[in-house]
């Protein structure tokens, strides 16, 4: 049996990966301090094939037994968690992505990287392709975040090169759906919760910027085509479905058959204006394009979130 390590693995993308591992006959370890993550994503997963370590990346980690492949996906990723905890976030991207690349070495394992989209920062360039070097401010608020992940992508491929280690590097965008907390800043949740409270929902700024939402499932499979293929090269994973978040309002509104209406913030700094990933060589390399549409993995979201029925993630019902 392949074994997986999974950094993060109690989080909401991280738990989503461990499911769909299980259903590929791999034994899964899940390596989480719980900062972010929650056992009740993996309570579900317990079984003689799954293993849960509350441990935190940053310090040296002793892993007993063989592991095939390690994806590391330990990190605060939602705007009000890395501004929570900004110097635990750089040192969770730094040396506790050292860490996990010292463990895959130590265990021939492949090592995936989760990268991230917000390694393109505000971008000049849209869509934004692979070989676009990015526009981030390392010294902004949010640079605690774009820049240490940035740094995760140059160690692991300094340790492809120096080390000969197997490795692959996923540039993740927007990803959205069922376990996603509530309350974690991203704006399908907030949207989604406001709107089933009956609130007004909080777009930031006039609305106008684009984001481009892929649903978790869609997601978690590019990663495991990722870490079965041969690619060495950083890989956009993402919904190429560009919209604004002023329709996305207006879609959740519709969903939810919410009256609430809308309100509008002051945009934060940096904020990205757009963000719709070119997923060319995903599709060549990985043979991967998301198939779930907004509309499809949003009525599966709210359907979770009104009954917390996991039958509603993969569409079973209530779709």
């Amino acid at each position: 049996m392949t074994t997986a390590l999974v950094t993060g693995g109690a989080g909401f993308l991280g738990s989503h990966l461990c499911d769909l591992l299980l259903d590929h006959d791999y034994r899964v370890v899940v390596i989480d301090n719980l900062d972010t993550g929650s056992l009740r994503n993996i309570d579900h997963l317990r079984s003689p094939d799954f293993e849960f370590l509350n441990a935190d990346v940053v310090d040296p980690i002793e892993l007993e037994g063989d592991v095939d492949v390690i994806f590391h996906l330990a990190s605060p990723a939602s705007p009000i968690d890395y501004l929570r905890l900004p110097l635990k976030t750089l040192k969770i991207d730094s040396w506790g992505t050292h860490n996990v690349l010292v463990l895959a070495r130590r265990k021939r394992a492949r090592f995936v990287l989760a990268s991230t989209s917000e390694v393109y920062g505000d971008p000049l360039q849209h869509p934004q392709s692979e070989d676009y070097a990015g526009n981030v401010d390392p010294i902004s608020p949010r640079g605690v975040y774009d820049e240490s992940k940035r740094y995760a992508e140059a160690v692991t491929m300094t340790y492809r090169r120096q080390q000969g280690l197997d490795t692959a590097i996923a540039r993740i965008f927007n990803t959205y759906g069922p376990r996603m907390r509530s309350n974690d800043g991203r704006a399908v949740p907030t949207f989604v919760r406001q709107s089933l409270q009956g609130k007004p929902l909080t777009v930031f700024g006039d609305g106008t910027q684009t984001r481009s939402f892929c649903y978790v499932t869609d997601l978690v499979d590019g990663l495991l085509r990722l870490a079965e293929s041969g690619e060495h090269e950083p890989i956009n994973l993402g919904n190429p479905a560009e919209i604004t978040l002023g329709e996305l309002a207006e879609t959740v509104t519709r969903l939810t058959a919410t009256t609430s209406g809308v309100v509008y913030s002051a945009l934060p700094l940096d904020d990205p204006k757009v963000r719709r990933p070119n997923i060319a060589r995903a599709r060549d390399r990985l043979g991967w394009e998301p198939s779930t549409t907004l509309e499809e993995g949003l009525g599966r979201m709210i359907a979770y979130e009104r009954t917390g029925e996991s039958s509603v993630i993969t569409g079973l019902s209530g779709s």
